[in-house]
């Protein structure tokens, strides 16, 4: 049994309701929740003495706190965790947020990446916070690639893939690369591509690069490695993350987290530790909520994440959906949006890729 788990079963009625209207206060208000409030507000009619007492214990446990001397209480980030797990009462998805969700599911964007970037939009739009969209890694058949040279120091990879999807990524080739080289690495890749996808090339080229070394230029093979593992590093599970409604974060934030916040969208948007965004929602299915520290991507802006995977036909995790706000986010309405977007963006790319 989890620290806030064992904490919640030792408390009795009154402890859990005085502690359950803190947070819930908390979460609306944002303000601190005082003792002559919950005298008005709780079930059992008892007096403002009898509530401090309850608050400075709870304070003693660690699940509040008091931000000012002889102010209310807040609920601490061990509260927060406490009450998500063991009292959080999650609502039905309002028929509005369903509806513009929907909306946005419906039109009729070219591609996978402009659907979710559409869908993203909307999830910031209906929640009030900052969304993020992790995009899956496109898995057709490949049809042909091509290296371009752009300048000493770069070139350009060019996939073309059955379906007609072109992808292109500009990457730092081996120096001293010769165009010569670019068409022999091309045609050696080209003639291993038909009917495979990248992830699938990427092994059968692995393999006949080791054992036709001797056979390829040096250069060559150094640019097929270079080329291939730039687009498909086995540590690089997703090509893209959308990052929609800053702004809304930023409007919220108290003039001391400003500095905090910036910074995480800045660790956003060169993808710093990205690669974990995904691993924390594999622990098993559904929407899992990070508060705080309990992320290190998001611990220094003190801000809680709503995380949600989806998946293709197969039931395979291929990307996630999620909402980052303050700590005092409503999670019972959030919970069940970050939800069903998740099924919805699954549901979407399953169908796209069975036309």
């Amino acid at each position: 049994m989890s620290e806030p788990s064992k904490l919640l079963s030792q408390m009795n009625a009154r402890s859990r309701e005085v502690f359950r209207r803190v947070v819930e206060g908390y979460l609306d208000t944002g303000e601190p929740v005082g003792s002559r409030t919950l005298t008005r507000a709780l079930t059992e009619k008892v007096s403002a003495a009898t509530i401090r007492n309850v608050m400075q214990d709870l304070e003693f446990l660690g699940l509040l706190d008091s931000p000012h001397v002889s102010a209310g209480r807040i609920p601490t980030q061990l509260g927060l965790r406490m009450f998500v797990d063991g009292l959080l009462e999650v609502r039905e998805l309002d028929s509005d947020d369903r509806e513009k969700l929907d909306a946005t599911a419906g039109r009729s964007a070219s591609d996978v990446g402009g659907l979710l970037d559409e869908i993203g939009s909307a999830l910031s739009g209906v929640t009030r916070g900052a969304s993020l969209v992790l995009t899956p890694k496109h898995e057709a058949p490949l049809k042909h690639i091509d290296f371009v040279s752009l300048a000493p120091d770069r070139a350009l990879v060019v996939i073309v893939f059955a379906d007609g999807h072109v992808e292109n990524r500009v990457f730092t080739p081996p120096p001293g690369m010769t165009p010569s080289a670019m068409r022999e690495a091309a045609n050696f890749i080209n003639a291993l591509t038909e009917g495979r996808t990248l992830s699938e090339l990427r092994r059968v080229m692995e393999q006949e690069v080791a054992r036709r070394r001797r056979e390829i230029d040096s250069l060559a093979a150094d640019l097929i490695a270079a080329g291939i593992a730039v687009w498909d590093k086995p540590d690089t599970r997703h090509e893209r993350l959308i990052v929609r409604g800053r702004a809304n974060l930023l409007d919220e934030a108290a003039e001391e987290e400003l500095d905090r916040i910036r910074s995480l969208f800045d660790d956003l948007e060169r993808k710093r530790d990205i690669a974990e965004f995904l691993e924390l929602t594999e622990d098993g299915d559904g929407v899992r909520i990070f508060i705080g520290s309990e992320n290190k991507l998001f611990s220094l802006s003190g801000s809680s994440l709503v995380v949600s995977p989806y998946m293709n036909a197969d039931r395979k995790i291929i990307g996630a959906v999620g909402v980052i706000g303050p700590t005092r986010l409503n999670y019972g309405r959030i919970v069940p949006i970050v939800d069903y977007t998740a099924q919805l963006v699954g549901k979407l790319i399953t169908d796209r890729s069975q036309r």
